[in-house]
C-alpha cells in the first residue's frame, strides 16, 4: 500500500469510495442523509483546491483517503475513510499520520459521531484528546478531538 497526494483526476473515484465507506456510518446512525453520502463532485473539487487530499493505493486501486485543510493555526482533518474490505489493517492510522505529515501544524482537530467508537479509539490511540461535544442535528452528536 502506498499513500500519496490525490490528483484532480482521482476525485471521482474518491467520491465513489466515500459513498461506499460511509454506509457503515449511516447504518450506525440510522441516517442515510449524512453529508458524506450527499457530497457532490463540485464540492470535493472545492475541497481539493483549498487543502490536501491523500489517497491510499493498493494494486492501482484507491482503498482509502483523507482530507486536511489549514485554517489559521489549526489543521482540520476530515473524511478519513477506508474501503470496507481493507479495514482493520492500519490503513486509517497510516492515512491520519500522512495527513499530519503533509500539513505540519501545532494543532490538529477532527470530529466524529459519539456513536463511532471505532473512530474514537483510532483517534485516541493516535494521540488525539476529546475537548468538546456538540449536537449537530436531532439524534446526532459529534465529539471533537484535538492533538
Amino acid at each position: 500500500m502506498d499513500i500519496q497526494r490525490a490528483d484532480f483526476g482521482d476525485l471521482e473515484e474518491i467520491l465513489v469510495l466515500q459513498r461506499l465507506a460511509y454506509q457503515t456510518e449511516a447504518e450506525l446512525l440510522n441516517d442515510y442523509d449524512i453529508p458524506p453520502l450527499k457530497q457532490t463532485i463540485s464540492e470535493i473539487r472545492d475541497e481539493y483546491a483549498k487543502g490536501v487530499i491523500l489517497k491510499a493505493v493498493e494494486n492501482g486501486r484507491i482503498i482509502g483517503s483523507v482530507r486536511a485543510c489549514r485554517e489559521g493555526g489549526t489543521v482540520f482533518i476530515g473524511k478519513l475513510m477506508v474501503h470496507p474490505d481493507y479495514r482493520k489493517r492500519g490503513i486509517g492510522t497510516a492515512l491520519l499520520r500522512a495527513a499530519e505529515t503533509a500539513c505540519p501544524s501545532g494543532r490538529y482537530e477532527l470530529f466524529t459521531s459519539v456513536k463511532s467508537l471505532n473512530n474514537i479509539r483510532l483517534y485516541e490511540k493516535s494521540g488525539y484528546r476529546r475537548f468538546k461535544e456538540k449536537d449537530a442535528a436531532p439524534g446526532l452528536r459529534f465529539v471533537y478531538l484535538e492533538k
